[in-house]
């Protein structure tokens, strides 16, 4: 018997982003698929109606997938998967797996013999980098950094050093509440040459991204407060 196959179906990237962000693929898996592990159930519900499913969902099944998700319970759903049983994992927002649970269930998928197939959508990191200016070549995600503003204008620092010497463009994320204090940091922290790339908000109306040195910003500072927001770095 031929195993299942794993899907990885991007999200919107906000309640009022349109589904024409999503691709026509996409869309016939949500109709296809029976297992589905998300982060969310709820929330996952709500996407998939906005997607356009209209099936029942007592016909399909919603599996939680979050970063307390056990070793063992794991290893029962992709036992499933390769006895002919094709499921999807849907982020919350953005493509799975990419700042968002997921990789330990794709890196065990391999040991079970199961195709993996990543389905294109909206990712706000791709999307970032790419209308950043910055590096496009040469870069890396960090994801979070430190809470502690001490912490963080540290390791500021230290990546921007890295940027000078070779070239490297750094982006990172933070918790929407916190985007104006990591912001702060950033400006007090960094050269005043060093460019900051911020994307927040993207594919949705008020959309908004922009790239300025630190001085320039320092001249007129965004309130990007609760606002879903990428940033990057490039000395």
């Amino acid at each position: 018997m031929a195993n299942g196959r794993l899907y990885l179906l991007p999200c919107l990237l906000g309640d009022d982003a349109s589904i024409n962000t999503l691709s026509q693929w996409e869309i016939s898996l949500l109709s296809e698929v029976k297992i589905f592990l998300t982060e969310n159930e709820r929330s996952c519900r709500r996407f998939m109606r906005k997607a356009g499913f209209t099936g029942d969902f007592d016909s399909i099944e919603l599996i939680r997938l979050d970063k307390d998700t056990p070793s063992h319970e794991m290893e029962s759903i992709l036992k499933r998967i390769a006895q002919n049983q094709d499921a999807a994992v849907i982020s919350e927002a953005g493509s799975p797996a990419i700042a968002d649970p997921g990789a330990p269930l794709i890196r065990k998928a391999y040991q079970y013999g199961i195709q993996v197939i990543p389905v294109p959508g909206p990712s706000a990191i791709m999307l970032a980098i790419s209308s950043s200016g910055l590096n496009g070549q040469q870069f890396s995600f960090h994801g979070y950094l430190p809470i502690e503003s001490g912490a963080r204008m540290k390791q500021l620092r230290e990546l921007q050093e890295h940027s000078q010497k070779t070239g490297y463009a750094h982006f990172f994320i933070e918790t929407p509440y916190r985007n104006n204090a990591f912001l702060k940091d950033c400006l007090g922290s960094l050269k005043t040459s060093t460019l900051i790339s911020i994307a927040s908000n993207l594919t949705l109306a008020n959309a908004f991204v922009m790239t300025k040195t630190v001085d320039q910003w320092n001249k007129e500072i965004p309130d990007l407060h609760k606002i879903p927001t990428v940033f990057g770095i490039l000395a």
